[in-house]
């Protein structure tokens, strides 16, 4: 017998909330990856729901990535910029500028924070993925009532044949 895979976007009411929070808060914080409980503090303001936000950039990871140890997070889109953003000047910084960096200074060179209309693409698109996923679940149910209805009148000559 199959396994039935369980669907995030149907199983988890509030996943596209979550994922539009996180969308909002990993798009535009200035270091672009962290760990799951510095996420959850950034997003919710609890750092002990690190775990739980660990499956949601877990399942599916349409907009997240984990680390290589996966014991970070961070956003697909923002992972594709150079690490050239300075967290403290809020600037980018030039190739030849973040080469002449320190180690320490650079643990402060992130990856450029998205704009407006990056994270208004990623919403729209997480909205539009869940419609989906919710018309998909109500369109894989079309045969319920049919069956209902059959058993019915099947179960009605039944009685009729024995009475």
């Amino acid at each position: 017998m199959s396994k039935v895979q369980k669907n995030p976007y149907t199983e988890n009411d509030n996943r596209l909330a979550d994922v539009i929070a996180a969308i909002q808060v990993m798009a535009t914080y200035k270091f672009y990856k962290l760990d799951f409980s510095g996420w959850a503090d950034r997003i919710e303001g609890d750092e002990n729901n690190g775990d739980y936000w660990k499956r949601i950039f877990e399942e599916p990871p349409e907009f997240f990535r984990l680390d290589r140890n996966r014991e970070k997070g961070s956003l697909v889109w923002r992972r594709n910029y150079q690490k050239l953003y300075d967290v403290d000047q809020e600037e980018k910084v030039s190739r030849e500028q973040y080469i002449a960096l320190t180690d320490e200074q650079k643990l402060r060179i992130s990856r450029n924070p998205l704009t407006n209309f990056d994270i208004s693409t990623l919403v729209n698109t997480a909205i539009n993925l869940h419609s989906g996923e919710i018309f998909h679940k109500k369109d894989s149910r079309w045969w319920i009532s049919g069956a209902i209805g059959l058993a019915g009148v099947i179960l009605g000559a039944l009685i009729k044949a024995y009475t």
